[in-house]
């Protein structure tokens, strides 16, 4: 049986038509198919590949993590010098309250671990979260996630969760001495790549704090310098109280964590001893090449990158059939006209080697997040090219 053959009778599908590449290897912004073509992967695989594919110091790390050690114990038990190294790399970054990592496989494993957090240490039961927010397909992440369309599957949820409007000023009172936590993404990404408003931002922590709820920040799309600074929190002068990552943390390894203070991360402790563990959370695979990355990240000038792409994506993307360019630094949303506009697009787009974001669910917007390292006369290429196809299918 071809390997074609086995994933479509033996991987389990999540829709009934798959991209289908064969890959036979992945190299910076390219990604290379068995029949011989070459891609440009204009997403990053969902904003994980920020470094591009295979990054030599990633891949350096991972071979020397694998010459040492794989998996030993599970999570938090003992003392492995990847796992520690990359906790105080990562938070040698963050405000001194952000002071502890707890690390996880990915995004939604991460959202799991700061509901959980946030219920344990305020006592309360409530959350709040906004219409169009996404914070993965868990259970207690999906109950947090503002969408409909992912949501009514698996009703009932977790109870007691309210959903108000991004960027909106009413209904914050919603935000009472019930609520544990508030989670939002500080720019919504499968939701339409829709930045918060600073102002918005700042009041909704002002009434967290009057209230006593934790505000948490799925950073697990814009962090990394995907929107220019480190994590998006720091370009709205806005602290949470936990954080949230993962994509782009592991340079391509899963990886994901929440980030909070010694003094809420305490209550994990006790009552009971270990009452949120994790077998492979921390993998030092993973940590090692998280390591690399983040290493790679603060070496070189790659926030002022991410502002390059955007002001060169909005420079490029003038078609007449595009209504607007969105977003901040590498994470861009290219709103169409309509829908059927926006799969000829995407269609002809792949055809020609170029990966767009787009499902059925965001009708009209392409979502780009090329990688940080992508040079700028491919950058512009690649755009161009994007812009032909709008320019093509909207005359």
């Amino acid at each position: 049986m071809s390997n074609k053959d086995s994933f479509y009778e033996h991987v389990a599908q999540t829709s009934d038509a798959p991209m289908g590449l064969e890959i036979a290897r992945a190299e910076g912004p390219y990604i290379y198919t068995t029949d011989g073509k070459e891609y440009v992967d204009f997403i990053s695989g969902i904003a994980v590949s920020s470094l591009g594919h295979r990054h030599p110091n990633v891949v350096e790390a991972v071979k020397r993590q694998v010459d040492r050690h794989l998996h030993v114990m599970v999570y938090g038990e003992f003392i492995q010098e990847p796992q520690s190294a990359y906790a105080e790399l990562l938070t040698s970054q963050l405000p001194d309250k952000l002071d502890r990592v707890y690390f996880v496989n990915s995004g939604t494993e991460a959202n799991e671990g700061a509901l959980k957090l946030a219920k344990k240490y305020t006592g309360r039961h409530k959350f709040v979260g906004f219409h169009h927010g996404y914070h993965g397909d868990t259970h207690g992440s999906l109950s947090v996630t503002g969408r409909d369309v992912y949501r009514d599957p698996y009703l009932p949820l977790l109870p007691d969760v309210d959903f108000l409007d991004f960027n909106s000023f009413d209904g914050l009172e919603t935000i009472d001495g019930e609520t544990a936590a508030v989670i939002m993404e500080p720019i919504q990404g499968e939701g339409g790549i829709i930045p918060a408003n600073k102002e918005w931002l700042q009041a909704v922590r002002r009434r967290c704090n009057e209230v006593g709820a934790l505000l948490i920040f799925d950073e697990i799309q814009t962090g990394f310098y995907r929107t220019g600074s480190l994590f998006a929190f720091q370009g709205y002068d806005v602290m949470p109280d936990i954080m949230s990552l993962a994509k782009a943390m592991g340079g391509g390894m899963p990886m994901g964590a929440f980030v909070s203070s010694s003094e809420i991360f305490e209550v994990f402790k006790h009552d009971p001893p270990l009452n949120h563990v994790t077998t492979f959370g921390g993998h030092p695979v993973s940590c090692a090449a998280a390591h690399a990355t983040l290493t790679e990240l603060l070496s070189d000038d790659y926030g002022g990158r991410a502002t390059k792409i955007e002001q060169i994506a909005k420079k490029e993307l003038t078609a007449d059939g595009i209504s607007e360019i969105r977003g901040v630094g590498a994470m861009l949303g290219m709103e169409l006209a309509d829908r059927d506009l926006t799969q000829k697009v995407v269609e002809a787009c792949f055809k020609k080697g170029i990966i767009l974001g787009w499902t059925l669910h965001s009708n009209t917007l392409v979502r780009l997040a090329p990688p940080l390292i992508i040079e700028e006369q491919l950058l512009r290429e690649t755009l161009r090219s994007i812009n032909r196809q709008v320019n093509r299918f909207s005359e």
